[in-house]
């Protein structure tokens, strides 16, 4: 048996060695494509286009337009001297967020009364919205505080050592700074060893069925079985060197810290691969030709990416799809992944993940093997 597999896994090596097209789509697009989202992807946001209109016109109202320009978190594109105006900026799209102060801002603040700020948003992506809203909010806060304290310093200078004062105590742990890049380059690992490997799979079969050789293979002594783990093997070692070279690229690259122990990554990265070579198997059971296992794989590989918590929370989701991702290798991975890189937990954390990727590779490969079985009845 293990001189049929070896003879399998020799010919799929060859057949790697001889494409030099393939080598170079293992290896450069990966890096490209870490790094893009490397710089690209981020929950944070920089230079948010914002209107102004101030129609108080006070040295208070252009101490609180001041806050907004100096956060580093908008940037003024517009003036707007009209109601109409700043609410045009809006419908045109050449701000994202309109800041209007009405008259009367700084005597209301002088008499202790609250005034308002008017805060006008494009909720077409109403994700970058609300975390603007979140900044403005901050923003107004901080403004709303340091006033109340000057007043009731100017009001009454022996009750302001009196005055109440909720402070939040900030310690985030494992990622002090809280960095996008540490949260998104390890989950790229993940997610791109994903695509490669389900798209080398899925065509392992069907490129053997499109030129003939498929029916020339079963007709020697070897299984199914035997042909399936002759085709994982080889594409299973280039997994390996794959997440090894993107791991080692993100943490040398983005300084993204590893904290774990390499063994754990190890055994979670062999697992996570032997999941997703099996997604890859199971498609190209499926598929006659190359056309149609390449349009498969998107509906098998979107789902699981937008599945997997990568980008969207998954408490966020309803209750159906959030039982869905337990079925899901790439949701476990990204804990594992994320763990070990930052929070650097062992086997005693982690046992539960690991036994779920195990559970799903048993499952989809003997699912890839029957299906592989009955395609050549």
């Amino acid at each position: 048996m293990l001189g049929r597999i070896l003879h399998i896994v020799m010919k799929e090596f060859i057949e790697l060695k001889r494409d030099r097209w393939a080598r170079f789509r293992l290896l450069v697009p990966p890096l490209i494509q870490v790094l893009i989202f490397g710089y690209a992807a981020t929950f944070e946001i920089f230079g948010v286009s914002t209107t102004v209109l101030d129609l108080d016109h006070s040295q208070q109202s252009r101490a609180l337009i001041a806050d907004f320009v100096d956060s580093g978190r908008f940037k003024v594109v517009r003036v707007a001297s009209t109601q109409g105006q700043a609410e045009d900026s809006i419908d045109t799209s050449q701000a994202a967020i309109a800041i209007i102060i009405h008259a009367g801002f700084a005597q209301a603040l002088l008499k202790g009364q609250a005034a308002p700020v008017q805060v006008l948003l494009d909720g077409t992506n109403s994700n970058s919205a609300l975390v603007a809203l979140g900044y403005a909010n901050q923003i107004v806060s901080t403004f709303s505080q340091r006033y109340a304290t000057e007043f009731l310093y100017r009001m009454q200078p022996a009750a302001v050592s009196r005055q109440v004062h909720i402070t939040l105590d900030e310690r985030p742990w494992y990622n002090v700074s809280l960095n996008s890049r540490w949260f998104f380059v390890p989950g790229v690992i993940a997610t791109l060893t994903l695509v490669i490997v389900v798209n080398l799979t899925a065509f392992a079969i069907v490129r053997e069925r499109e030129v003939g050789t498929l029916e020339q293979i079963m007709v020697t002594p070897i299984r199914p079985f035997e042909l399936m783990v002759g085709k994982m093997v080889p594409f299973f070692g280039v997994g390996l060197v794959l997440v090894t070279v993107i791991t080692l690229f993100g943490m040398l690259w983005f300084q993204v810290p590893f904290r774990g122990n390499p063994l754990v990554l190890l055994l979670a990265t062999s697992l996570y691969l032997l999941s997703t070579l099996a997604v890859g198997l199971a498609i190209s059971t499926l598929c006659r030709t190359q056309q149609q296992a390449f349009a498969t794989n998107f509906f098998f590989v979107n789902p699981m990416f937008t599945l997997s918590g990568f980008s969207f929370p998954i408490a966020s989701m309803p209750k159906v799809l959030q039982w869905l991702t337990y079925l899901d290798p790439v949701r476990y991975d990204l804990i594992i992944i994320r763990a070990t890189f930052l929070k650097g937990v062992g086997l005693s954390i982690l046992w539960p993940q690991l036994l779920a990727l195990l559970g799903i590779a048993a499952g989809l490969l003997g699912l890839a093997v029957m299906r592989f079985r009955r395609s050549m009845d």
